[in-house]
C-alpha cells in the first residue's frame, strides 16, 4: 500500500461528507445540514493539518523543495477554509444563497486541489517517501478522527 493511500480513502470520505451537508442545506433541513457541515469542517480541518504538519514536511525534507507543490497546496488549504467559514456563517443565518454558492465554489476547489494531489504531489511523496512511516502515521490520525 502506498503512504498516501489513506489520504486518498479520507478524500472519498470528505466528498461523501460534503455531499450530505449540501442536499440537507439545499432541501431546507438546517439542523442535519449544521450536523453534517460540522462534521465536515472537522473532517476537512484534519486532513489539511495532516497533510500540513505530516507529509508535507516529510516531503519537503526529502526533496529540499519547500516552495513548489506544497506551498500550492497549502495556499488552496487557506482558500478552502476562509470558504468553509463563509459557508458557516451563512448556515448560521440560513442563508440558502450564499450557503448553495458557497458550496458550488467549495466543490470546484476540492475537486480541483484533489486531482493535483491524486494525480501530482501523492505520486511524488510516494516515490519519495516510500521507506518511511509517514503513512502509518497519516493512517493513524485520520482513523482516529
Amino acid at each position: 500500500m502506498s503512504i498516501t493511500a489513506p489520504l486518498f480513502q479520507h478524500h472519498k470520505h470528505c466528498d461523501e461528507l460534503f455531499a450530505t451537508a449540501e442536499e440537507d442545506c439545499a432541501n431546507g433541513d438546517w439542523a442535519a445540514g449544521g450536523k453534517a457541515f460540522a462534521r465536515l469542517l472537522d473532517q476537512l480541518e484534519t486532513h489539511f493539518t495532516s497533510e500540513e504538519q505530516l507529509l508535507f514536511p516529510a516531503f519537503e525534507t526529502a526533496t529540499g523543495m519547500t516552495s513548489g507543490p506544497t506551498e500550492v497546496m497549502r495556499g488552496e488549504h487557506r482558500q478552502m477554509r476562509d470558504l468553509m467559514a463563509q459557508m458557516k456563517a451563512a448556515l448560521a443565518s440560513r442563508d440558502s444563497d450564499a450557503f448553495g454558492g458557497g458550496a458550488e465554489t467549495l466543490l470546484i476547489l476540492m475537486q480541483q486541489h484533489n486531482m493535483k494531489e491524486e494525480n501530482i504531489l501523492y505520486p511524488m511523496c510516494d516515490n519519495v517517501l516510500g521507506a518511511s512511516d509517514v503513512g502509518a502515521f497519516l493512517a493513524e490520525r485520520l482513523n482516529a478522527s
